[in-house]
């Protein structure tokens, strides 16, 4: 049985720094990766990241974020730094499985930036 759990969301300043970490397990996964979901608003993606470390990011996030991935724990992070209100969201871990390719999600973690 897949399950993703995140941890790591909650308050901090415009300016400060937030670690997110989601932690796959029950199969072997290829892309992994970190959206969000402000209210009113659609999910939208935020990073995303290989099983060879190849990144991708929003660019509203670029320069600001990292997202790491250690293959070993089945783990993928995301560094968030210079965080803006508007990075106010729900964050969602998914993880695609590399047999079949079907996507999982986490139940995702709260990330608020006060202003």
């Amino acid at each position: 049985q897949v399950q993703l759990v995140e941890s790591g969301g909650g308050l901090v300043q415009a300016g400060g720094s937030l670690r997110l970490s989601c932690v796959a397990s029950g199969s072997i996964f290829s892309a992994m990766g970190w959206y969000r979901q402000a209210p009113g608003k659609q999910r939208e993606l935020v990073a995303t990241i290989t099983s060879g470390g190849s990144t991708n990011y929003a660019d509203s996030v670029k320069g600001r974020c990292t997202i790491l991935r250690d293959n070993a724990k089945n783990t993928v992070y995301l560094q968030m730094n210079s965080q803006k209100p508007e990075d106010t969201a729900i964050y969602y871990c998914r993880a695609r499985r590399r047999c079949g390719g079907n996507d999982y999600w986490g139940q995702g973690t709260q990330v608020t930036v006060s202003s």
